[in-house]
């Protein structure tokens, strides 16, 4: 089956949430990224409607569109005006019968709760930072630095400065008051990992793959507080971070720990219920490969490191997203052996195994 015919057979309902509280930059910047995979994806092949969710109710914003009709394209990081509700997003769609791209809604509520991550992680063998969660700002029994402390419930590095490393104890108790007072939430307390840095991109279900290993290279940093990716580094562009973290892709590693750094990532991955893709944090120190988060649905941006390692592994931006949502269309009651089709194409087009 031709590529543009395979791809055609899979109408792309392409969802995102689109805040009304947001800044004019904030909507303009998540519009242009949007459309640039809406029209990458239109160029491969795909019939794609673009949709925004800009409030709680995604049963109304959906209400014009048949479950057996589409493939959603789940870019919708929250419902507006409702923190940390991804996982509502995937509950909804669950509920409304569509066959959805990523992670089931248990495994994003999951994901939120870094204590129940790390937990699990501890349970499945997968080697963790030593941790503790505190609720007060006594920060007792810590004796491990320097150290890291993180929002229990945030994402996207929120509330991760120099600040929140830690090399003394006097230190420690005064971000974990700052984290309770500020974010009104337990904070995490881990071994800081001095180590190298690497984001591990994966995808697929019954066969998990990893794209070429990106790494965060902290080189230009001697103070063991700045070795780190900030929000900053993130989303300001005039920030010391953003300046100055080198990303390497691929990373250079030799082939054994390559193998082995993608293999504990596979695990982590598969312990947290990722679905379709996703990207571990990973830190190397002593020879042990530490796992740091686990980013089911992470940011597929055209220049986030998850697409920009499958622009190194053949597939173009168009195709990235195709995959994506090939992988769900093999759940579909409808569209799934033009699923199959379509990711078997893609693979042998890119040249992967």
């Amino acid at each position: 089956m031709p590529l543009r015919r395979a791809a055609a057979g899979l109408p792309v309902l392409l969802i995102y949430n689109l805040d009304p509280a947001w800044t004019p930059h904030e909507r303009d910047e998540v519009l242009k990224e949007t459309n640039r995979l809406g029209t990458a994806m239109e160029e491969f092949g795909h019939p794609v409607e673009i949709v925004p969710i800009v409030d709680g109710d995604l049963a109304v914003g959906l209400e014009a569109f048949h479950p057996n009709d589409f493939i959603v394209l789940n870019w919708c990081e929250s419902l507006p005006g409702i923190s940390r509700s991804e996982a509502l997003v995937a509950e909804a769609l669950q509920s409304l019968g569509f066959t959805f791209t990523g992670a089931p809604a248990r495994s994003l509520a999951l994901s939120q709760d870094k204590r129940s991550v790390k937990a699990l992680l501890e349970r499945h063998d997968i080697p963790t930072p030593p941790w503790q969660v505190y609720e007060n700002a006594t920060a007792d029994g810590w004796e491990c630095f320097p150290a890291i402390v993180k929002p229990l419930y945030e994402h996207c590095s929120i509330g991760i400065t120099a600040d929140a490393v830690g090399l003394t104890q006097n230190e420690l108790q005064q971000r974990v008051r700052y984290v309770l007072d500020t974010f009104q939430q337990p904070a995490l307390v881990e071994s800081f990992v001095d180590g190298r840095e690497f984001r591990v991109s994966l995808w697929g279900d019954s066969l998990i793959e990893p794209l070429p290993v990106v790494e965060m290279d902290f080189s230009a940093f001697p103070d063991v507080r700045q070795r780190l990716c900030t929000y900053e580094s993130k989303f300001d562009p005039d920030s010391l971070h953003y300046k100055n973290i080198e990303t390497l892709l691929p990373a250079p590693l030799p082939e054994d720990a390559c193998r082995r750094l993608c293999e504990t990532a596979a695990s982590a991955y598969s312990a947290v219920g990722c679905r379709d893709y996703g990207r571990i944090d990973i830190r190397l120190q002593d020879g042990v490969f530490y796992v740091l988060d686990v980013n089911p649905n992470p940011d597929i941006s055209a220049d986030a490191s998850m697409a920009c390692a499958a622009e190194i592994a053949g597939f173009s931006y168009g195709a990235f997203g195709s995959y994506l949502v090939a992988l769900a269309a093999c759940r579909h009651p409808l569209f799934k052996s033009h699923g199959v089709s379509l990711r078997r194409i893609l693979r042998n087009q890119s040249g992967s195994p």
